[in-house]
């Protein structure tokens, strides 16, 4: 099995560097299950290729599929190869994407130049896996030019995005509360631009003068970038082209401010607190006697945790 386990890997990077999809699916699902193989992928293909990371984030039912569907169109008469991250709520049985890739954008899933990709949250509060920064690492190795990660849509908690993506797209809708939602949770301070989807619906004005209210009071942002909003219709297309103008000026402030280096360390930072956490969760999960001391009171929880860090031999 030693032996076997080089060869492996040798003829899944070959065919992962010749293009082939399945290739990538592979990589991907090895990376997503945290296989010995995916780590090994992913140390030989970290840091190929740059794609324009954009983070689609915003309450269920805001129509953040939709938008990410027509933002797809838009990359692709531009000539810009994409994929796209749907972070799905995780099935409380199997562990798996509830939701699915298969119904999702389904116009898309015979163009070549799209890839669409399921992951499961598995309970990550900040509405992202665990595995997104590493599936985007091998999403950018394989040649995507943009990449789209849409989150599960949490709400309070959902603010992991900004941390991962360029440029973070919160969408809104005129919904009743979904302004004042944003600003409790504190999404608005991370957002780099705002969309008011479904704005043929009442009250969408509303949300924007309420919007501008609240940005003016905001702290400056890096390069002095000002967030605009965009009224869209994503399901007619109105505003679309517009918006995504909008996120190529966020992305070439980025560069003329010397800002992408930055965003790429702090995903870097990301991905290795979100391995921290995930080793932290399946620790605990076998340590009941140490657990039950913390609940006895015979234990503090950072003696309990100090215990269980030096009862692990392997690296992290």
């Amino acid at each position: 099995m030693a032996e076997q386990a080089p060869l492996a890997l040798e003829e899944l990077l070959e065919r992962f560097q010749k293009g082939d999809v399945r290739a990538l699916a592979r990589a991907l699902t090895l990376v997503e299950s945290g296989h010995p193989l995916g780590q090994a992928l992913l140390k030989a293909l970290r840091g190929q290729g740059r794609a324009k990371v954009v983070g689609v984030t915003g309450s269920p039912g805001a129509g953040k599929s939709t938008l990410t569907d027509r933002l797809i169109l838009e990359a692709r008469k531009r000539g810009e190869r994409v994929g796209v991250l749907a972070v799905d709520p995780s099935s409380p049985f199997t562990g798996g994407a509830i939701l699915g890739d298969r119904i999702r954008m389904m116009r898309h899933h015979q163009d070549p130049g799209v890839y669409i990709r399921s992951l499961a949250s598995r309970g990550a509060l900040g509405g992202l896996a665990g595995a997104t920064v590493a599936a985007l690492s091998l999403l950018e190795a394989f040649g995507f030019q943009r990449i789209f990660v849409e989150t599960v849509g949490v709400g309070q908690s959902e603010v992991d995005i900004a941390r991962v993506a360029d440029t973070t797209l919160l969408v809104l809708t005129p919904a009743a509360g979904d302004a004042v939602q944003a600003f409790k949770a504190g999404v608005m301070e991370i957002a780099d631009l705002f969309a008011v989807n479904k704005f043929d619906l009442p009250g969408g004005e509303r949300i924007i003068q309420e919007l501008k209210s609240a940005l003016e009071l905001a702290p400056p942002r890096p390069g002095g970038w000002r967030p605009p909003i965009y009224p869209t219709v994503a399901a007619t297309g109105e505003g679309v082209e517009a918006l995504f103008e909008g996120l190529e000026a966020h992305h070439q402030h980025l560069l003329a401010h010397g800002l992408l280096e930055g965003h790429r360390l702090e995903r870097a930072r990301f991905e290795v607190e979100s391995v921290i956490q995930e080793w932290g969760r399946r620790r605990t999960q076998d340590a009941k006697e140490v657990v039950a001391q913390v609940a006895q009171g015979l234990l503090s929880p950072e003696e309990a945790a100090l215990r269980l860090l030096k009862a692990e031999k392997r690296p992290l």
